[in-house]
């Protein structure tokens, strides 16, 4: 039977615990978000939703779409509204959000997203577009400036790229006076918000009337850091049917996840916001400590179980984690690797959150696949993995387990096939560099020189470190030669 498809007109019809929190035509527009993927439903619109239930407010958000319309499609006929499924072992909790209140298809009229940016109405601008989408040179620290979309976007063309957007929604505000901006990165990158800061400026001060731009920036425009924490696996036709027989319509945008979340954000803002304390967010001083702790013990410890697991043959992160010497590469990368290279975080107990994490990573109910985790490695590596190695380093340690996982990601991107022989499905932007970089040669040793030596994913000096080198290098020997489950044993044992 085909049901008719979620929408204001027969929001009537899902069972009333199952409705918005708020009513979603009294909802103002002033958030703009770039990259409205599954994440960010999942997370800050969730989060902002509740803080409205808390405080009203005009703090609806115009969901923007930045490589295709996809999501459009699936958003706007049903008019911004979507549901979240919260699974756990025990059931699943479904309810319709409804704090989505405009989408742009940025893809098809970047002209528009510039406009909602420049709005009087907004006051925010919050960031999901993944790490490859700032375009950031990791050697500089300063935007790829030989990137396509940077060079069209500084040529005067609407802009495409989410940093080339933003200057140019700054920029319009100015001419407009609109008022100040708060700018909110949500992606997994070190000391987000500060980055995206330096990107801004950068490409401000190449533009058009760059001295002005960079000038009104620095008075009227903040950059508040931010951590991120939600497990949201990409939605499949089997979630979109059973978010359908619990609503009782067609939801082609339903997202589903865990029931834990976690936000922290620096309280630096230029002007008004929700009241996302209301919901649950952690408002501090200096979110860098925490992003940190997040990204090297949650998103490190996934990037590991992704490429161990696409090796061994394991689709989903639950079964990863069962396998044989998994859990106690996960334990040790957490307790011995990254521990050391983290400050005290007042509230936070560290042994109970990584048993947490295991916790959630054991959950059968979210099917999170280990494929989407493995996307982009060159991009996410150096944050949840290369960082820890280097810091370990320099105190001193051995971080066998951090390196197994750079060595997995190397065997995967670079053999491409599992231990099966079958074809691993490997998406990176840089998988036609690795493949240049390592086409002559395939003895493990190699591979590792050529790759370490690579400022776009390593920091330098690191391949002058004689036990990183030699040590991955090993570790991609036995991967090859004994599999990921076996490899996995002899670090733990190795560090007995």
């Amino acid at each position: 039977m085909t049901r008719e498809r979620l929408s204001l007109a027969n929001l009537g019809s899902v069972p009333a615990s199952m409705r918005p929190k708020v009513d979603p035509r009294s909802i103002g527009v002033g958030i703009v978000h770039l990259g409205i993927g599954a994440f960010h439903r999942a997370h800050q619109a969730s989060f902002t939703e509740d803080a409205l239930a808390a405080t009203p407010g005009n703090w609806g958000i115009c969901g923007v779409t930045q490589r295709s319309g996809a999501v459009a499609a699936q958003l706007l006929p049903q008019d911004g509204l979507y549901s979240i499924s919260e699974r756990t072992d025990a059931g699943t909790r479904a309810s319709v959000v409804g704090v989505v209140r405009e989408v742009v298809d940025g893809s098809a009229d970047p002209a528009e997203v510039v406009r909602r940016i420049a709005s009087p109405e907004v006051h925010l601008v919050t960031l999901t577009v993944t790490e490859k989408g700032y375009r950031r040179d990791p050697r500089t620290g300063t935007l790829r400036w030989e990137d396509p979309e940077v060079e069209a976007d500084l040529a005067g063309r609407d802009p495409r790229s989410a940093v080339g957007q933003l200057v140019a929604g700054i920029r319009a505000r100015r001419h407009r006076g609109s008022g100040p901006l708060t700018v909110v990165s949500c992606d997994n990158l070190a000391d987000n918000g500060r980055v995206l800061g330096r990107l801004v400026t950068d490409l401000a001060e190449r533009g058009e009337d760059g001295s002005a731009t960079t000038g009104w920036i620095e008075e009227h425009v903040r950059f508040p850091s931010t951590m991120v924490d939600r497990i949201v696996p990409a939605t499949t036709d089997a979630d979109r049917a059973a978010a359908a027989g619990l609503l009782g319509v067609a939801d082609h945008a339903a997202v589903v996840t865990e029931a834990f979340r976690q936000w922290v954000v620096e309280d630096d803002f230029a002007g008004p916001r929700p009241a996302w304390e209301a919901a649950g967010v952690l408002l501090v001083g200096d979110a860098r400590p925490w992003e940190l702790a997040k990204v090297r013990l949650l998103n490190g410890s996934h990037s590991t179980l992704a490429y161990l697991g696409q090796l061994a043959g394991s689709s989903l992160v639950a079964d990863a984690i069962r396998r044989p010497g998994f859990e106690g590469v996960v334990r040790r990368l957490m307790t011995v690797d990254v521990e050391p290279t983290l400050a005290p975080l007042p509230g936070l107990d560290l042994a109970a959150y990584e048993e947490q994490l295991l916790e959630r990573f054991m959950n059968r109910a979210l099917p999170h696949r280990t494929a989407q985790i493995a996307a982009d490695g060159s991009q996410k590596l150096p944050q949840r993995l290369v960082g820890t190695v280097s810091d370990r380093r320099r105190q001193g340690g051995e971080p066998l387990a951090a390196l197994l996982g750079i060595a997995a990601w190397m065997r995967f991107v670079v053999d491409r096939r599992d231990e099966q022989g079958n074809p691993l499905p490997v998406d990176d932007p840089l998988s036609g560099a690795i493949a240049e970089r390592t086409s002559e040669t395939s003895v493990a040793g190699a591979v590792v020189e050529s790759l370490l030596d690579w400022p776009a994913v390593f920091p330098p000096g690191i391949a002058e470190d004689h036990f990183v080198r030699d040590t991955l290098a090993e570790l991609l020997d036995r991967l090859r030669r004994n599999g990921a489950e076996a490899t996995a044993r002899h670090v733990v044992d190795a560090s007995r």
